[in-house]
């Protein structure tokens, strides 16, 4: 096996070219590639080594010895050590070029058919590119040196929690529901899950806003069904954060990444909280999915209704439907629209919404798209497009083949993964002429980029 070119602690001068898929400063030493976070395109940089191979090295900024125009001062106080945000020193205007570039790099990569004429449109931002998160999803410890209950997230690669009392990029109301719901754990001494023991109780806090609505939601994630001081608690609650109409438990017993588990329990208040998108309103249990940033929302689902250009009694799927979001704001458009999702309460959230607003041309069903598009298929629904908003791991192959084998005249990718975009359209480019991308800035301050594609059946 050949040996690495360089050594762990070895101090390296190198060149910025430019940034890798995490937001990482990639350089080449001896023509061999080199990752390092928080350096930028154009800088030259002093690196420790932190991870030699044959094939490439990982390392650690040292000093930036040229400095980017582009690079700002971060202000989290934590943004070095939580793994939230890759992108806080890089100035905004930089960033949604680079997202835009992040695109450009995995059609290089994969190389679907034409990608060279491919038109790449320049990432939509946002005036404000910061607390936009509708949703805090923190982890808690007992801090053994305190002795206090702290709430947080992960640093980088590790389960060493950071606590955080003020997200930069956390709606505020969601960060206050946070503080104060940690205070309470705290006055009642609660048990708090120890991942090495497998012990005690609370895992994780979720708190969810509908921003067009003021209501709140908390989840408390539990390793048991147990809830010492539920009383209490939800009294303190009520008292301290009248903003809050719902308060569930979700029971997670797994040793898992995983952070919900499938029993929640309804212990106060609604069921669900209230959103609008689009004119829709939309019912939110505490699985269901919804996109983090509502404000950009609004414009990712408008890119991609305007991207489906719906037509009267035009049929339409709606792949991977969560709530029912894009959809429902294309309903009184088609003649009818179907929609499928893996989990139980999102397809019956979509279900209720539907009926709100008194749409009868909808049906949504519980399954993968891959197993119900091919039997709707089968039964003889031909629909004239599809929308598909799949998770990071892109399309199902299953899916992919049944939309091949019968492709509508039109389908609308929403990706959240350039990667497994970029991927899918090597297959889809046989039956499908790629229109344009349009990449959109849903999570400012971090490397994640969303992307809808319009494509038109050859």
């Amino acid at each position: 096996m050949p040996e690495a070119i360089v050594k762990n602690g070895q101090t390296i001068t190198l060149k910025i070219k430019r940034l890798g898929i995490n937001g990482e400063g990639i350089g080449y030493f001896k023509r061999m590639i080199v990752f390092v976070p928080y350096a930028l395109p154009k800088e030259e940089v002093l690196v420790k080594i932190t991870k030699a191979t044959p094939r490439y090295a990982e390392g650690q900024l040292v000093k930036v010895k040229k400095t980017s125009s582009d690079r700002v001062t971060a202000p989290c106080p934590v943004y070095y050590e939580c793994g939230g945000c890759q992108l806080q020193h890089l100035a905004y205007h930089a960033q949604l070029d680079f997202k835009k570039d992040l695109l450009l790099q995995a059609l290089e990569k994969f190389k679907p058919a034409g990608y060279r004429e491919y038109p790449l449109l320049p990432t939509i931002g946002m005036d404000d590119p910061w607390r936009y998160r509708n949703k805090a999803q923190f982890q808690l410890r007992k801090n053994k040196q305190t002795d206090k209950i702290e709430a947080g997230l992960y640093q980088a690669n590790s389960h060493d929690l950071v606590a955080i009392t003020d997200c930069l990029v956390q709606e505020p109301a969601t960060q206050k529901v946070m503080n104060t719901v940690v205070d309470l754990l705290n006055k009642y001494d609660l048990p708090i899950y120890d991942e090495r023991a497998d012990s005690g109780i609370f895992r994780t806090i979720m708190v969810r806003v509908g921003i067009q609505t003021g209501e709140l939601q908390v989840v408390f994630i539990t390793r048991s069904q147990k809830f010492p001081q539920k009383n209490a608690l939800i009294r303190e609650i009520n008292q301290q954060l009248p903003e809050v109409v719902s308060i569930m438990q979700n029971v997670q017993p797994l040793k898992t990444s995983l952070v919900m588990g499938d029993e929640t329990k309804h212990l106060w208040g609604k069921e669900a909280i209230e959103e609008r998108i689009n004119e829709v309103t939309f019912d939110l249990s505490p699985r269901a999915f919804f996109q983090l940033n509502p404000q950009q929302t609004e414009v990712l689902y408008g890119e991609g209704i305007k991207a489906l250009a719906i037509q009267p009694e035009e049929t339409i799927v709606d792949a991977y439907c969560g709530v029912g979001t894009i959809g429902l704001s294309v309903a009184n458009k088609a003649k009818e629209v179907r929609g499928m999702d893996t989990i139980p309460q999102a397809i019956a959230d979509a279900q209720k919404n539907a009926q709100r607003l008194g749409y009868e041309n909808t049906r949504y069903e519980v399954g993968t798209a891959e197993e119900l598009l091919p039997k709707w298929l089968n039964e003889g629904f031909r629909p004239d497009g599809i929308i598909v908003d799949p998770p990071r791991t892109g399309l199902d192959e299953q899916l992919i083949q049944a939309i091949l084998k019968n492709p509508s005249q039109k389908l609308v990718y929403i990706s959240c993964n350039v990667s497994t975009l970029a991927r899918d359209l090597v297959q889809l480019a046989k039956v499908f002429h790629v229109e344009y991308l349009q990449s959109v800035d849903m999570f400012p301050q971090t490397a994640r980029c969303e992307v809808v594609v319009k494509l038109t059946k050859k």
